[in-house]
Parts: C-alpha cells; sequence; structure tokens
C-alpha cells in the first residue's frame, strides 16, 4: 500500500513538472526574450550611470557636493581679474567642462584653512621645537594653498607638451590631405578623425566654429588664443597671412610640417643634452651611497678594529 502511495506520489510530481515544462514551451518565446532584453537595457542603464559617475575625478565628485554651498559667497569676494585668470588657465588646460575657477579658488582657501590650523597645532603642540616649528607653521598655509595652482599649472604644461608632440604628424596629414584635392576644412575633418589627442579636440572644436558660421580666420584665431603654444601660434600666423595673400594653403602646409618636424628633432636633442643633469642628483642621492656603504664598509671595520688593538702605535 505504501509502495503504490510513493508511486502515485512520483506520479504526480512527475505530471506536475512535464504540465509545467509544456506550459512554458507553449508561452510566447518572445515575450519572454522581450522582458529578458528589457531588463538588460535596464542594468545597463544603471550600470552606465554608475560608471559615468565614478568615471569623475575626485574633485567633481567629492569636493564639488561639498563646497557647492559656499561657491556663491566666494565668487562674489573674489576680484574679477583673479576668477579670470584662473578660467583661462582652465581653459589651456582643456578642464572647462569639468571644473569652475571658483572651485578651484574654493579648494585654495580650504587648503589655506586647513593650513594655518595644521600650522598652529605644529606651533602651539610642539611638534616640532625652535625656529624649525615656527618656519613649518608659516609655509603649511602657504604650501597647501599653492596645491591646486600647481596641479593646474601642471596639467597646462602636460596638456602643452602633448599639442607640441602632436604638431608635426597632423601637419603633415593636414598637407596630405589639402595637396590630395580636400578642401582645408575636409582636411581638418580627416585629422580630427584620424588622431585622438588634445591638438585634434582643439581642431574638431575650431571646424565647429567655421560650420557654425565664423570665418577661418577668426576660429583660427580662437584656436591661438585657447591654446597658446608659440609653434601652434606662429602656424596660425602663416596660415592667416598665407589666406589673405591668396597663396596655396598646400604649400604653406608642407613648410610648416617640414619645420615643426625639423623643431621636432631639436627638441629630441635638447632633451638628450639635459639628461645627462637631472640624472646626476638621483646618481648623488640614492645610487652613489650604498655603493660606498658596499666597497667600503668592510673596510671601515677593519681599519676601527686596527686603531682599537693598536696595531698602529
Amino acid at each position: 500500500m505504501e509502495t503504490l502511495l510513493g508511486a502515485l506520489f512520483l506520479a504526480a510530481g512527475v505530471a506536475v513538472v512535464l504540465f509545467g515544462l509544456s506550459q512554458r514551451s507553449l508561452s510566447p518565446a518572445t515575450e519572454g526574450a522581450d522582458e529578458y532584453l528589457r531588463s538588460l537595457d535596464e542594468v545597463d542603464e544603471e550600470t552606465d550611470e554608475f560608471s559615468l559617475l565614478l568615471a569623475q575625478p575626485f574633485l567633481a565628485r567629492v569636493v564639488r557636493p561639498m563646497a557647492g554651498n559656499i561657491l556663491s559667497t566666494i565668487g562674489s569676494l573674489l576680484p574679477h581679474n583673479m576668477r579670470d585668470q584662473v578660467h583661462h588657465q582652465l581653459i589651456r588646460a582643456g578642464l572647462t567642462g569639468q571644473f569652475r575657477a571658483e572651485e578651484i579658488i574654493s579648494l585654495q582657501v580650504l587648503g589655506g584653512i586647513v593650513g594655518v590650523l595644521l600650522g598652529i597645532y605644529i606651533v602651539v603642540g610642539g611638534v616640532i621645537g625652535g625656529g624649525l616649528g615656527l618656519l613649518a607653521g608659516i609655509l603649511a598655509p602657504v604650501a597647501l594653498i599653492q596645491v591646486p595652482r600647481s596641479w593646474l599649472d601642471r596639467k597646462v604644461k602636460e596638456r602643452m607638451e602633448a599639442i607640441r608632440r602632436d604638431l608635426p604628424d597632423m601637419l603633415d596629414l593636414l598637407a596630405i590631405s589639402v595637396e590630395a584635392g580636400v578642401g582645408f576644412e575636409g582636411a581638418l575633418a580627416v585629422v580630427c578623425d584620424s588622431f585622438s589627442s588634445p591638438l585634434a579636440d582643439e581642431f574638431a572644436r575650431t571646424l565647429r566654429e567655421m560650420e557654425l558660421g565664423l570665418s577661418r580666420r577668426e576660429a583660427l584665431q580662437n584656436l591661438k588664443k585657447r591654446t597658446e603654444v608659440p609653434e601652434l601660434s606662429n602656424f596660425v600666423l602663416t596660415l592667416t597671412q598665407a589666406d589673405a595673400l591668396g597663396m596655396p594653403v598646400g604649400r604653406v602646409l608642407k613648410t610648416a610640417a617640414d619645420e615643426m618636424r625639423s623643431k621636432r628633432r631639436q627638441w629630441a636633442r635638447e632633451k638628450a643634452a639635459k639628461l645627462p643633469v637631472k640624472i646626476l642628483f638621483p646618481l648623488v642621492l640614492f645610487i652613489f651611497p650604498p655603493i660606498f656603504i658596499i666597497l667600503l664598509g668592510p673596510a671601515t671595520s677593519q681599519i676601527v678594529e686596527s686603531f682599537d688593538s693598536g696595531a698602529f702605535g
């Protein structure tokens, strides 16, 4: 009897499973696929939003929300020339879409406050005694105030170096495209599609300005003001003069590309000539002392033992 009941329950379970599978097979597959794809899209949207948030710099994710309430107050107290100067540095660094001048200055103010508190702690707490502690207390706020501007200046320098490094190759491609029969605007589009660099971004912005109605001269002058790289400024000046005088643009581009290649070789030679002087400081500070310790250490110990034992007298 028990065996019969067990068989009946087993058969009922198998029937329920088969019925469920049959109902799942009879349901339209497109609905399940659409729901699955829709769920994937929702997850992707959340993941993309979260990844975009994490991709932002630390200053944009943390400092900007914290300093948002005091930006308006600080901005009203700042002189206009200071804000204009910081904004100009942000333009040269290509960071105008990420930071505002008020945010950089707010970081300087915050660094100054932290530096003053740190200096008071060093002097009053006796962390460093004597005149050295007083000097550290004075230099702490000055150093922390300069940290954001130093970071911004470094970004400007890196971007200028990147533009200067990529300029000969882009001028070569511009010259080749123009000599092949493409117009100057079309050659700029080819360069923007072929390169991914700060100079390509600047050329793309210049191209958009010309498409929006600015003349070639005005767009190139804006490019010159945004970058302030001497080599690029000379190229813009040469190109605008050639455009005004009706000279062939291809010939001007080829001459400018040859000149930039020779300048790049000169930069390489200059850096190679500076290398021995730059490597001297790591050698003296980090390499020579261990070598002297390894070579003269055993001999020094033997000499000291000889003096202690009276071998020389």
